[in-house]
């Protein structure tokens, strides 16, 4: 979810398609949702996105993934982040961002392909807490569902297209696996994404460590799509990887996990003005 200034428009938030008008009340579970650890796998969700066709070739022809890949990242995000948590002028003004950016996109207003946008961050989130957090029960499991619900919205999804239900969700999701397509658009990404060439030189050291992360967390089937080495060399890097991201997380304070947040809600807040301002 890339964002660009495209013929100097200005996003507007009170132009954002059906901005969510309701916030997680629950402190508990808002605490959840405000959690990082899902930043492990947005390289994951980037990887599912664009093995749909569709995509994958928006995102190569209109997004500077090459110059910064980290970027897309921060924005997705930033996105999620104030769609399920924030007020509800951040989710209508993360939208119009999200918005601005896919007009000159040929088919990425198209509603499965949002959807199945929207199905990449909820599952990769989920994953992301069961591999380096702590387990996830059925309950808690529908209630991040219900709440990530918005995101399809703000994405100018239908509502009755979200999954209401965990076995719904993953009765869609099994399908949905079954149609992906890795193409060369989708291999171009994923080179810029994995093998920076212009990152900042923080971001490309800690590259070992995500491309093991990210592809150790794709399904099996698209790993073989995309052509990634996974022997047991790279299973046991993936392990041991996987002890450390753990272990890293627990020993930070709770409240440093949650931190990432709010920032870049800042972040987005300070870019919206900076448009205003124009």
């Amino acid at each position: 979810m890339s964002r660009r200034r495209t013929g100097g428009a200005v996003p507007d938030a009170h132009r954002a398609s059906s901005p969510p008008s309701g916030r997680v009340a629950d402190r508990d579970l808002r605490r959840f949702l405000a959690d990082s650890t899902p930043v492990a796998a947005g390289g994951r969700a980037i990887l599912l996105q664009i093995a749909d066709p569709v995509v994958a070739a928006g995102v190569r022809k209109h997004s500077d993934f090459a110059r910064r890949p980290q970027q897309r990242l921060a924005h997705t995000l930033m996105f999620v982040y104030a769609v399920v948590i924030g007020t509800d002028e951040e989710a209508a003004t993360a939208a119009s961002f999200v918005h601005q950016a896919h007009r000159p996109v040929a088919g990425a207003d198209e509603v499965d392909r949002q959807l199945w946008v929207a199905a990449t961050l909820y599952d990769s989130a989920m994953r992301a807490h069961e591999l380096f957090g702590d387990p996830v029960d059925d309950r808690r499991a529908q209630a991040v569902l219900d709440a990530y619900a918005p995101i399809g919205t703000a994405l100018r999804v239908p509502a009755d297209r979200w999954p209401t239900t965990v076995a719904g969700f993953e009765q869609y999701w099994t399908a949905e696996l079954e149609h992906l397509e890795v193409t060369d658009d989708a291999r171009a990404v994923v080179r810029d994404l994995l093998h920076p060439r212009f990152a900042p030189l923080w971001v490309q050291a800690a590259m070992p460590l995500v491309r093991i992360v990210t592809v150790g967390m794709l399904p099996e089937a698209l790993r073989t799509q995309y052509a990634f080495a996974w022997g047991p060399r790279e299973r046991w890097r993936f392990r041991r990887a996987v002890r450390l991201v753990r272990l890293v997380r627990a020993v930070v304070p709770r409240w440093l996990l949650r931190l990432p947040g709010p920032l870049l809600l800042r972040s987005m807040r300070a870019t919206a003005k900076q448009y205003l301002s124009h």
